[in-house]
Protein backbone atom coordinates (compact mmCIF):
# COMPACT_ATOMS: atom_id res chain seq x y z
CA UNK A 1 0.00 0.00 0.00
CA UNK A 2 2.76 2.63 1.23
CA UNK A 3 4.73 1.42 -2.14
CA UNK A 4 1.15 2.24 -4.38
CA UNK A 5 0.73 5.68 -2.66
CA UNK A 6 4.32 6.25 -3.18
CA UNK A 7 4.40 5.80 -6.96
CA UNK A 8 0.68 8.02 -7.40
CA UNK A 9 2.56 10.47 -5.51
CA UNK A 10 5.67 10.58 -7.60
CA UNK A 11 2.88 10.52 -10.67
CA UNK A 12 0.87 13.28 -9.30
CA UNK A 13 4.09 15.50 -8.55
CA UNK A 14 5.15 15.15 -12.01
CA UNK A 15 2.03 16.04 -13.44
CA UNK A 16 1.91 18.98 -11.47
CA UNK A 17 5.04 19.91 -12.74
CA UNK A 18 3.93 19.52 -16.04
CA UNK A 19 0.93 21.72 -15.72
CA UNK A 20 3.26 24.61 -14.09
CA UNK A 21 5.67 24.35 -17.24
CA UNK A 22 2.19 24.23 -19.95
CA UNK A 23 0.81 27.16 -17.11
CA UNK A 24 4.50 29.52 -17.51
CA UNK A 25 4.57 28.77 -21.63
CA UNK A 26 1.01 29.61 -22.31
CA UNK A 27 1.57 33.01 -20.05
CA UNK A 28 5.08 33.57 -22.08
CA UNK A 29 3.71 33.04 -25.26
CA UNK A 30 0.98 35.90 -24.79
CA UNK A 31 3.02 38.05 -23.15
CA UNK A 32 5.41 40.78 -25.55
CA UNK A 33 8.77 40.41 -23.30
CA UNK A 34 11.30 40.14 -25.59
CA UNK A 35 13.62 38.06 -23.18
CA UNK A 36 11.08 35.41 -22.26
CA UNK A 37 10.13 34.81 -25.86
CA UNK A 38 13.69 34.68 -26.80
CA UNK A 39 14.13 32.04 -23.93
CA UNK A 40 10.77 29.67 -24.70
CA UNK A 41 12.50 29.76 -27.97
CA UNK A 42 16.19 28.53 -26.95
CA UNK A 43 14.76 26.05 -24.64
CA UNK A 44 12.42 24.59 -27.50
CA UNK A 45 15.15 24.43 -29.92
CA UNK A 46 17.75 22.80 -27.73
CA UNK A 47 15.21 20.07 -26.86
CA UNK A 48 14.46 19.24 -30.07
CA UNK A 49 18.08 18.96 -31.12
CA UNK A 50 18.03 16.43 -28.59
CA UNK A 51 15.34 14.42 -29.54
CA UNK A 52 17.14 14.47 -33.59
CA UNK A 53 20.65 13.28 -31.92
CA UNK A 54 19.51 10.77 -30.06
CA UNK A 55 16.24 9.55 -31.74
CA UNK A 56 18.03 8.02 -34.77
CA UNK A 57 20.58 6.00 -32.78
CA UNK A 58 17.94 4.51 -30.62
CA UNK A 59 16.35 3.65 -33.96
CA UNK A 60 19.14 1.32 -34.80
CA UNK A 61 20.49 0.54 -31.83
CA UNK A 62 17.04 -0.72 -30.85
CA UNK A 63 16.32 -2.76 -33.83
CA UNK A 64 20.55 -4.47 -34.19
CA UNK A 65 19.75 -5.28 -30.49
CA UNK A 66 16.24 -7.12 -30.95
CA UNK A 67 17.06 -8.74 -33.94
CA UNK A 68 20.74 -10.03 -32.07
CA UNK A 69 18.58 -10.68 -29.17
CA UNK A 70 19.03 -14.91 -27.93
CA UNK A 71 15.37 -14.19 -26.54
CA UNK A 72 13.66 -13.30 -29.48
CA UNK A 73 14.90 -16.06 -31.25
CA UNK A 74 11.61 -18.42 -31.79
CA UNK A 75 9.19 -15.02 -32.01
CA UNK A 76 11.28 -12.22 -33.88
CA UNK A 77 9.19 -13.07 -36.70
CA UNK A 78 5.83 -13.31 -35.25
CA UNK A 79 6.17 -10.31 -33.79
CA UNK A 80 7.59 -8.66 -37.12
CA UNK A 81 4.08 -10.12 -38.48
CA UNK A 82 1.98 -8.73 -36.22
CA UNK A 83 3.28 -5.54 -35.97
CA UNK A 84 2.73 -5.01 -39.35
CA UNK A 85 -0.32 -6.17 -39.62
CA UNK A 86 -1.69 -4.68 -37.15
CA UNK A 87 0.32 -1.08 -38.57
CA UNK A 88 -1.15 -1.53 -42.05
CA UNK A 89 -4.84 -2.18 -40.53
CA UNK A 90 -5.20 0.72 -38.46
CA UNK A 91 -3.35 2.97 -41.26
CA UNK A 92 -5.73 2.02 -43.60
CA UNK A 93 -8.41 2.03 -41.40
CA UNK A 94 -7.13 6.23 -40.88
CA UNK A 95 -7.37 6.97 -44.26
CA UNK A 96 -10.51 5.28 -44.53
CA UNK A 97 -12.51 7.35 -41.88
CA UNK A 98 -10.74 10.76 -43.32
CA UNK A 99 -12.24 8.98 -47.26
CA UNK A 100 -15.99 8.59 -45.16
CA UNK A 101 -15.72 11.91 -43.38
CA UNK A 102 -14.52 13.86 -46.83
CA UNK A 103 -17.73 12.54 -48.34
CA UNK A 104 -20.12 13.47 -45.58
CA UNK A 105 -18.66 16.78 -44.82
CA UNK A 106 -17.55 17.73 -48.44
CA UNK A 107 -15.57 20.24 -48.47
CA UNK A 108 -16.09 23.24 -50.64
CA UNK A 109 -13.67 24.83 -52.98
CA UNK A 110 -12.13 28.18 -52.08
CA UNK A 111 -13.68 30.04 -54.28
CA UNK A 112 -10.34 32.20 -55.36
CA UNK A 113 -9.00 32.03 -59.10
CA UNK A 114 -4.93 30.23 -58.58
CA UNK A 115 -2.15 30.83 -60.51
CA UNK A 116 -1.86 27.51 -62.18
CA UNK A 117 1.81 27.73 -62.27
CA UNK A 118 4.55 25.40 -60.00
CA UNK A 119 5.09 28.15 -56.91
CA UNK A 120 8.47 27.21 -55.65
CA UNK A 121 7.81 23.33 -54.62
CA UNK A 122 10.34 21.35 -56.80
CA UNK A 123 9.42 18.49 -58.71
CA UNK A 124 10.38 15.44 -57.35
CA UNK A 125 9.37 11.81 -58.60
CA UNK A 126 7.87 9.86 -55.62
CA UNK A 127 9.80 6.60 -57.44
CA UNK A 128 12.95 8.19 -56.79
CA UNK A 129 11.78 8.97 -53.18
CA UNK A 130 11.64 5.45 -52.73
CA UNK A 131 14.99 4.63 -54.17
CA UNK A 132 16.54 6.39 -51.97
CA UNK A 133 15.33 4.33 -48.91
CA UNK A 134 18.79 2.50 -50.07
CA UNK A 135 21.55 4.65 -48.60
CA UNK A 136 25.00 5.33 -50.61
CA UNK A 137 26.72 6.18 -47.07
CA UNK A 138 26.05 4.91 -44.19
CA UNK A 139 26.77 8.04 -42.02
CA UNK A 140 24.60 10.16 -44.82
CA UNK A 141 21.71 8.22 -43.89
CA UNK A 142 21.86 9.15 -39.86
CA UNK A 143 22.83 12.57 -40.08
CA UNK A 144 20.16 13.40 -42.48
CA UNK A 145 17.63 11.19 -40.68
CA UNK A 146 16.87 9.22 -43.48
CA UNK A 147 14.39 6.76 -41.53
CA UNK A 148 14.23 4.03 -43.60
CA UNK A 149 17.26 4.01 -44.81
CA UNK A 150 18.66 3.95 -41.01
CA UNK A 151 16.22 0.93 -40.26
CA UNK A 152 17.52 -0.96 -43.72
CA UNK A 153 20.72 -0.60 -42.44
CA UNK A 154 19.88 -1.69 -38.83
CA UNK A 155 18.34 -4.51 -40.27
CA UNK A 156 21.21 -5.98 -42.15
CA UNK A 157 24.02 -5.47 -39.47
CA UNK A 158 21.03 -7.36 -36.54
CA UNK A 159 21.14 -9.84 -39.26
CA UNK A 160 24.47 -10.35 -40.43
CA UNK A 161 25.43 -10.62 -36.62
CA UNK A 162 23.09 -13.03 -35.88
CA UNK A 163 24.68 -15.18 -38.89
CA UNK A 164 28.72 -14.48 -37.93
CA UNK A 165 29.96 -17.99 -37.37
CA UNK A 166 33.21 -16.96 -34.81
CA UNK A 167 30.73 -17.24 -31.67
CA UNK A 168 33.33 -15.01 -30.00
CA UNK A 169 33.11 -12.17 -32.76
CA UNK A 170 29.22 -12.62 -32.08
CA UNK A 171 28.92 -12.40 -28.57
CA UNK A 172 31.48 -9.15 -28.20
CA UNK A 173 29.39 -7.64 -31.49
CA UNK A 174 26.05 -7.78 -29.43
CA UNK A 175 27.80 -6.95 -26.44
CA UNK A 176 28.89 -3.47 -27.75
CA UNK A 177 25.67 -2.70 -29.50
CA UNK A 178 24.06 -3.65 -25.93
CA UNK A 179 26.42 -1.21 -24.39
CA UNK A 180 25.74 1.56 -26.39
CA UNK A 181 21.78 1.02 -26.11
CA UNK A 182 21.76 1.21 -22.67
CA UNK A 183 23.92 4.38 -22.85
CA UNK A 184 21.23 6.00 -24.75
CA UNK A 185 18.37 4.87 -22.56
CA UNK A 186 20.45 5.99 -19.44
CA UNK A 187 20.41 9.35 -21.50
CA UNK A 188 16.64 9.01 -22.43
CA UNK A 189 16.24 9.05 -18.24
CA UNK A 190 17.86 12.57 -17.62
CA UNK A 191 16.07 13.81 -20.42
CA UNK A 192 12.77 13.03 -18.71
CA UNK A 193 13.52 14.53 -15.99
CA UNK A 194 14.37 17.92 -17.31
CA UNK A 195 11.38 17.34 -19.84
CA UNK A 196 9.32 20.13 -18.31
CA UNK A 197 11.63 22.61 -19.51
CA UNK A 198 11.38 21.25 -23.19
CA UNK A 199 7.74 21.66 -22.45
CA UNK A 200 7.48 25.21 -21.48
CA UNK A 201 9.41 26.23 -24.42
CA UNK A 202 7.55 23.94 -27.13
CA UNK A 203 3.99 25.41 -25.46
CA UNK A 204 5.83 28.82 -25.58
CA UNK A 205 6.80 28.86 -29.56
CA UNK A 206 3.40 27.33 -30.24
CA UNK A 207 1.10 30.05 -28.49
CA UNK A 208 3.15 32.73 -30.23
CA UNK A 209 1.87 31.03 -33.91
CA UNK A 210 -1.32 30.80 -33.13
CA UNK A 211 -1.06 34.73 -32.16
CA UNK A 212 -0.07 34.81 -35.70
CA UNK A 213 -3.30 34.59 -36.84
CA UNK A 214 -4.40 32.11 -39.61
CA UNK A 215 -6.31 33.30 -42.70
CA UNK A 216 -8.60 29.50 -43.62
CA UNK A 217 -9.81 31.30 -46.44
CA UNK A 218 -12.80 29.31 -46.63
CA UNK A 219 -10.99 26.20 -45.99
CA UNK A 220 -12.70 25.37 -42.91
CA UNK A 221 -14.31 22.40 -43.67
CA UNK A 222 -11.09 20.91 -45.40
CA UNK A 223 -9.73 21.81 -41.94
CA UNK A 224 -12.52 20.28 -40.12
CA UNK A 225 -12.18 16.62 -41.88
CA UNK A 226 -8.48 16.38 -41.05
CA UNK A 227 -9.04 17.09 -37.62
CA UNK A 228 -12.12 14.62 -37.09
CA UNK A 229 -10.34 12.43 -38.73
CA UNK A 230 -7.86 12.25 -36.16
CA UNK A 231 -9.97 12.54 -33.31
CA UNK A 232 -12.19 9.99 -34.21
CA UNK A 233 -9.02 7.50 -35.02
CA UNK A 234 -7.39 8.45 -31.39
CA UNK A 235 -10.69 8.45 -28.99
CA UNK A 236 -12.60 5.61 -30.95
CA UNK A 237 -10.99 2.76 -33.60
CA UNK A 238 -7.55 2.62 -31.28
CA UNK A 239 -9.36 1.99 -27.98
CA UNK A 240 -11.68 0.07 -30.20
CA UNK A 241 -9.05 -2.31 -30.66
CA UNK A 242 -7.69 -2.23 -27.47
CA UNK A 243 -10.70 -3.12 -26.15
CA UNK A 244 -11.34 -5.94 -28.48
CA UNK A 245 -8.03 -7.34 -27.36
CA UNK A 246 -9.27 -6.95 -23.65
CA UNK A 247 -6.77 -4.31 -22.82
CA UNK A 248 -7.88 -1.27 -20.71
CA UNK A 249 -7.72 1.46 -23.20
CA UNK A 250 -7.97 4.37 -20.59
CA UNK A 251 -5.16 3.03 -18.66
CA UNK A 252 -2.71 3.24 -21.89
CA UNK A 253 -3.95 6.59 -22.48
CA UNK A 254 -3.54 7.74 -18.88
CA UNK A 255 0.19 6.18 -19.08
CA UNK A 256 0.75 7.71 -22.31
CA UNK A 257 -0.39 11.43 -21.95
CA UNK A 258 3.06 12.99 -21.07
CA UNK A 259 4.50 11.57 -24.41
CA UNK A 260 1.64 12.43 -26.41
CA UNK A 261 1.79 16.21 -24.67
CA UNK A 262 5.82 15.96 -25.96
CA UNK A 263 4.64 14.63 -29.29
CA UNK A 264 2.05 17.32 -29.58
CA UNK A 265 4.20 19.86 -29.16
CA UNK A 266 7.92 18.41 -31.26
CA UNK A 267 5.68 17.41 -33.74
CA UNK A 268 8.06 15.09 -34.42
CA UNK A 269 7.27 10.98 -33.62
CA UNK A 270 10.84 9.40 -34.20
CA UNK A 271 11.67 12.62 -31.78
CA UNK A 272 10.03 11.32 -29.48
CA UNK A 273 10.20 8.09 -29.15
CA UNK A 274 13.17 7.65 -26.24
CA UNK A 275 10.36 8.70 -24.21
CA UNK A 276 7.47 6.23 -26.16
CA UNK A 277 9.70 3.56 -24.86
CA UNK A 278 10.41 4.25 -21.79
CA UNK A 279 6.71 5.07 -21.15
CA UNK A 280 5.56 1.97 -22.46
CA UNK A 281 8.09 0.02 -20.22
CA UNK A 282 7.79 1.88 -17.28
CA UNK A 283 3.86 2.98 -16.97
CA UNK A 284 2.07 0.35 -19.49
CA UNK A 285 4.75 -2.79 -18.47
CA UNK A 286 5.38 -3.75 -22.15
CA UNK A 287 8.44 -6.07 -22.29
CA UNK A 288 11.35 -4.35 -23.12
CA UNK A 289 12.22 -6.99 -26.01
CA UNK A 290 9.19 -6.15 -27.36
CA UNK A 291 9.49 -2.41 -27.40
CA UNK A 292 12.29 -1.91 -28.40
CA UNK A 293 11.79 -3.91 -31.54
CA UNK A 294 8.07 -3.00 -32.24
CA UNK A 295 8.13 0.73 -31.46
CA UNK A 296 11.54 1.45 -33.77
CA UNK A 297 9.38 -0.64 -36.05
CA UNK A 298 6.12 1.33 -35.78
CA UNK A 299 7.72 5.14 -35.63
CA UNK A 300 8.72 4.22 -39.21
CA UNK A 301 5.50 2.94 -40.69
CA UNK A 302 3.13 3.33 -38.71
CA UNK A 303 1.44 6.89 -39.51
CA UNK A 304 -2.23 6.99 -38.73
CA UNK A 305 -2.41 10.77 -38.79
CA UNK A 306 -0.22 11.06 -41.80
CA UNK A 307 -2.66 8.71 -44.13
CA UNK A 308 -5.42 10.68 -43.23
CA UNK A 309 -3.62 14.36 -44.06
CA UNK A 310 -2.35 12.68 -47.17
CA UNK A 311 -5.76 11.34 -48.44
CA UNK A 312 -7.68 14.36 -47.62
CA UNK A 313 -5.02 17.68 -48.77
CA UNK A 314 -4.42 15.71 -52.17
CA UNK A 315 -8.35 15.01 -52.63
CA UNK A 316 -9.02 18.35 -52.11
CA UNK A 317 -6.07 19.72 -54.34
CA UNK A 318 -7.62 17.77 -57.04
CA UNK A 319 -11.36 19.07 -56.76
CA UNK A 320 -10.05 22.55 -56.19
CA UNK A 321 -8.80 22.30 -60.05
CA UNK A 322 -11.07 20.93 -61.46
CA UNK A 323 -10.21 17.02 -61.47
CA UNK A 324 -12.67 14.79 -61.39
CA UNK A 325 -13.27 12.88 -58.24
CA UNK A 326 -14.85 9.61 -58.57
CA UNK A 327 -15.28 6.78 -56.40
CA UNK A 328 -12.26 4.79 -58.13
CA UNK A 329 -10.22 7.83 -57.14
CA UNK A 330 -11.19 7.34 -53.32
CA UNK A 331 -10.29 3.98 -53.25
CA UNK A 332 -7.04 4.49 -55.31
CA UNK A 333 -5.75 7.26 -53.06
CA UNK A 334 -6.74 5.29 -49.67
CA UNK A 335 -4.23 3.02 -50.77
CA UNK A 336 -1.68 5.32 -52.13
CA UNK A 337 -1.99 7.38 -48.78
CA UNK A 338 -1.82 4.19 -46.88
CA UNK A 339 1.45 3.18 -48.70
CA UNK A 340 2.89 6.70 -48.16
CA UNK A 341 2.36 7.38 -44.98
CA UNK A 342 4.12 3.76 -44.40
CA UNK A 343 7.00 5.78 -46.53
CA UNK A 344 6.95 8.59 -44.36
CA UNK A 345 9.91 9.91 -41.46
CA UNK A 346 8.68 11.16 -38.92
CA UNK A 347 9.76 14.65 -38.58
CA UNK A 348 7.80 17.89 -38.26
CA UNK A 349 5.91 18.75 -41.43
CA UNK A 350 6.66 15.52 -43.01
CA UNK A 351 3.40 14.66 -44.14
CA UNK A 352 2.96 18.45 -45.69
CA UNK A 353 6.23 17.69 -47.90
CA UNK A 354 5.25 14.63 -48.58
CA UNK A 355 2.11 15.48 -50.20
CA UNK A 356 3.72 18.43 -51.98
CA UNK A 357 5.83 15.76 -53.63
CA UNK A 358 2.87 13.48 -54.51
CA UNK A 359 0.73 16.60 -55.69
CA UNK A 360 3.71 17.89 -57.71
CA UNK A 361 4.40 14.04 -59.51
CA UNK A 362 0.70 14.35 -60.76
CA UNK A 363 1.37 17.84 -62.23
CA UNK A 364 -1.25 19.50 -59.56
CA UNK A 365 -0.81 23.05 -59.43
CA UNK A 366 1.32 23.97 -55.86
CA UNK A 367 -0.22 27.26 -54.69
CA UNK A 368 -3.66 26.22 -53.08
CA UNK A 369 -1.03 24.02 -51.01
CA UNK A 370 0.61 27.27 -49.25
CA UNK A 371 -2.38 28.22 -47.99
CA UNK A 372 -2.54 25.17 -45.16
CA UNK A 373 1.06 26.41 -43.73
CA UNK A 374 -0.24 28.79 -41.22
CA UNK A 375 -2.34 26.10 -39.59
CA UNK A 376 -0.70 23.17 -40.81
CA UNK A 377 1.56 23.66 -37.36
CA UNK A 378 -1.48 22.58 -35.32
CA UNK A 379 -2.45 19.60 -37.73
CA UNK A 380 1.07 18.92 -37.33
CA UNK A 381 0.86 18.62 -33.12
CA UNK A 382 -2.76 16.36 -33.72
CA UNK A 383 -1.11 13.96 -35.98
CA UNK A 384 1.94 13.52 -34.26
CA UNK A 385 0.05 12.77 -30.82
CA UNK A 386 -2.12 10.33 -32.77
CA UNK A 387 1.06 8.42 -34.84
CA UNK A 388 2.74 8.11 -31.09
CA UNK A 389 -1.19 7.16 -29.22
CA UNK A 390 -1.01 4.34 -32.57
CA UNK A 391 2.49 2.85 -32.06
CA UNK A 392 2.06 2.48 -28.13
CA UNK A 393 -1.53 0.99 -28.89
CA UNK A 394 0.33 -1.20 -31.50
CA UNK A 395 2.98 -2.35 -29.07
CA UNK A 396 0.43 -3.27 -26.09
CA UNK A 397 -1.88 -5.56 -28.92
CA UNK A 398 1.61 -7.43 -30.28
CA UNK A 399 3.19 -7.54 -26.83
CA UNK A 400 -0.67 -9.07 -25.38
CA UNK A 401 -0.61 -11.78 -28.01
CA UNK A 402 3.13 -12.52 -27.14
CA UNK A 403 2.22 -13.44 -23.98
CA UNK A 404 0.28 -16.19 -25.48
CA UNK A 405 2.76 -17.39 -27.54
Amino acid sequence: MCEHNQCCGIHSGKWVIYLIAITFGVIGGLSEIGFVEQLGKCCSEIFIRIFKCISMPIISLSVIVALTGSSLDKTINTLWKKALKYTLTTTIIAATVSALLYLVISPSNVGMNFDTTEDGIVKTDYTKYLLEIIPDNIIGAFSEHKVLSILLISVIFGISIRTIENADAKRTLKSFFDGLHSIFFTITKFIVKILPVGLFGFILVSVKELKAGMDLNGMGKYFLVIILANLVQGFVVLPAFLAAKKINPLRNFKAMMPVLSVAFFTKSSSGTLPLTIDATEQRIGIKKEVSRFVLPLCTTINMNGCAAFIFTTVIYMMQNYGIEISGYTIITWILISTLAAVGNAGVPMGCFFLSASLLSSMDVPMPLLGMILPIYSVIDMLETSLNVWSDSCVASIVDGESNAL
